[in-house]
């Protein structure tokens, strides 16, 4: 029945409650997935997962107002309260996940607002809700985003971790929502970023990203996007500031095979570690560049961003026999151009082609290179095309990780090396194909494939002593070895051939922990940071180690615990967690660490992982953890 004029009137007229409150939206990521899985199960989970949310809105002083299929929506008086929980929901849910198969984790996202909603009996509408709910689906499983109206509240009252992702243009919203996305910190007495350029007469922050591996090398970067970094970036760098500093940008692949895509990610690679090489420019790791891949950031945000003065970007186009590529220099402050060009080349000289680009950006940024820097970064170890692209594709299936990429990308480098049996750097991946072997279980005989791996990198080093990364995956081989003083003269070798390189202050890191100083190893990971914003699973694993020989348990947790929320297949990180467990006689979380471990590393034996440890007490402390956790 149509309602009257009267009837229609009344309702206009009829005043609703507005106020101010903090809403959480939460969801479950690839719900639809585990549904199709089990749908019994899932429920059965999702239930448990509920419970475990609304007592905990109920604790900080929240109230659950509708809980449709996935989705729990629940309101806070306070922002502080609001992400207080929303934390302590991630971690409560992180321990219960623990008990459940891999593929039967159920794992949230969550958004936060701080807007004004209408209230109309026990239901909240308004931007404010729909807000909440966009920044949830911008959040990663595990994760949280937080709006930049709710940033301002949480601003030095909490122990968080922040980053800035940007102004997100969201459905149904009319204007872009500055976004953060936040975790827990213990390294952290504040959430603190430096301030940007007005914006509708609203400051915006954003997280200063100076930065970090690593389990990863060279063309880690290559592949970024597949692995969900989650590190917290790094406010005290200042090494940008100190010398001329240039960010290179991932070339486009602007050719019509989207598989030579790996052609235009090696040749950038390539130019981010030439210029490495030149002690008067400060250049961010190449895995901290490529999180722009596929993208088009404003250079003025990503000048801000990773605390540069130039930013160089490209484009490569390969056709038949040529090579096109397209490059630009620009002040990151500014935006401007300083120079452009675009250099042609058949396929065949590619080399000279790096070196046009290189010696016209250096001679660009006006730098003043003394001939033996310039020597060394215009050096090649091969001029054999086909053996420079299988290298190419060796680094692409390395950096996909598993079993079968490994031994694929030793095909490769093998096959490079065949062409060109002077070629060091393939020999120094070969190695580094070796050294995961050992790392991640992929071989039955790990001391053998670890000589080989030292016989392969010493190769690499006699063709070419000026190869940094020779004496990086050398260093690194040492140490496994335990043999630390070689190692950290292998790795000072590795530093003083390229000041920027990341990887071998991530090595004597490692170096300096399994050496006995964990505190020595926390301060090198510092340094790592200054060159990458982003932390890796093995610095998170490491960092882990440290806290857990210096004998506070719950911080390394916190580590280890993170790592594994992100990279669950993380095989270091569950050795550890296992120790820790099994000192602890936390027997269930022991015995679930344990079956993780043997899961993903078939042929794991403590006395071989135990032989890094260099002083006794350590050793014994690791060994003791992993053997009352049921390994042997």
């Amino acid at each position: 029945m149509p309602l009257s004029v009267n009837e229609k009137s009344t309702m206009s007229e009829r005043k609703y409650n507005r106020k101010l409150a903090a809403i959480l939206s939460a969801d479950v990521k690839d719900y639809s997935r585990l549904m199709s899985l089990d749908d019994a199960q899932t429920v059965t989970t999702l239930k448990t997962h509920r419970e475990i949310i609304g007592r905990l809105c109920v604790s900080y002083s929240g109230r659950v107002i509708d809980s449709p299929g996935d989705n729990i929506l629940a309101e806070f008086a306070s922002v502080v309260e609001a992400v207080t929980c929303a934390l302590e929901i991630q971690d409560e849910i992180n321990n219960n996940n623990s008990s459940l198969p891999t593929d039967r984790q159920m794992v949230f996202r969550i958004g936060i607002n701080l807007g004004d909603v209408i209230e109309d009996e026990d239901r909240l509408y308004g931007d404010g809700v729909n807000i909440a709910a966009r920044l949830e689906a911008l959040a990663t499983g595990g994760g949280i985003c937080i709006s930049g109206n709710a940033y301002d509240q949480i601003q030095n009252k909490l122990q968080v971790g922040c980053e800035f992702i940007g102004e997100q243009v969201v459905k149904n919203i009319a204007k872009p929502i500055p976004v953060y996305r936040i975790w827990k910190d213990p390294e952290s007495t504040s959430c603190t970023v430096p301030p940007l350029e007005q914006t509708n007469n609203r400051k915006l922050i954003l997280a200063s990203a100076s930065g970090v591996f690593a389990v990863l090398v060279a063309a880690f970067f290559f592949y970024h996007e597949k692995i969900p970094f989650l590190s917290k970036p790094n406010p005290d760098a200042n090494q940008y500031a100190q010398r001329t500093s240039i960010a290179v940008l991932p070339f486009q692949n602007l050719s019509d095979d989207p598989l030579q895509a790996y052609l235009s990610d090696g040749i950038t690679n390539d130019i981010i570690t030439d210029l490495s090489k030149f002690t008067g420019l400060a250049v961010p790791a190449s895995n901290t560049v490529f999180r722009y891949k596929g993208k088009y950031p404003d250079i003025k945000k990503v000048g801000r961003e990773l605390n540069v003065k130039y930013v160089l970007e490209g484009s490569v186009q390969k056709s038949g026999e040529h090579i096109r590529v397209n490059v630009q220099l620009i002040d990151a402050a500014s935006g401007n151009h300083i120079w452009a060009d675009r250099f042609s080349h058949k396929a065949k000289d590619i080399f000279k082609l790096q070196d046009e680009i290189i010696s016209t950006t250096v001679r660009k940024l006006a730098l003043k290179v003394h001939q033996s820097e310039l020597a060394l970064a215009m050096k090649k170890d091969t001029e054999n095309l086909k053996a420079y692209d299988y290298y190419l594709q060796a680094y692409h299936h390395f950096f996909l990780r598993g079993r079968e990429n490994i031994a694929t990308a030793r095909q490769f480098f093998e096959k490079a090396i065949e062409i060109d049996p002077d070629y060091a750097s393939a020999y120094v991946g070969l190695a580094k194909t070796r050294t995961w072997a050992v790392n991640y279980g992929y071989t039955e005989f790990p001391n053998i494939v670890l000589q080989e791996a030292l016989k392969t990198a010493k190769k690499a080093d006699q063709l070419d002593g000026s190869n940094a990364s020779a004496h990086a995956e050398l260093g690194y081989i040492y140490m496994r070895f335990g043999e630390y003083d070689i190692a950290k003269r292998e790795l000072q070798k590795a530093i003083d051939l390229n000041p920027n390189d990341w990887i071998s202050y991530r090595h004597m890191g490692a170096v300096m922990l399994y050496a006995g100083d964990p505190d020595a190893a926390l301060k090198w990971y510092k340094k790592v940071r200054e060159y990458d914003p982003y932390l890796s699973p093995g610095v998170y694993m490491n960092m882990g180690i440290a806290h857990y020989l210096k004998g506070n348990d719950d911080r390394a947790i916190y580590w280890l615990k993170e790592a594994t929320i992100k990279w669950p297949t993380f095989l270091g990180c569950h050795i550890l967690l296992a120790s820790i467990y099994g000192n602890a006689n936390e027997k269930e979380k022991a015995a679930h660490e344990k079956e993780k471990v043997l899961s993903l590393s078939p042929f794991f034996k403590i006395d071989f992982y135990g032989q890094a440890y260099q002083i006794p007490d350590h050793r014994e402390k690791i060994v003791t953890g992993l053997r009352k956790a049921g390994l042997t």
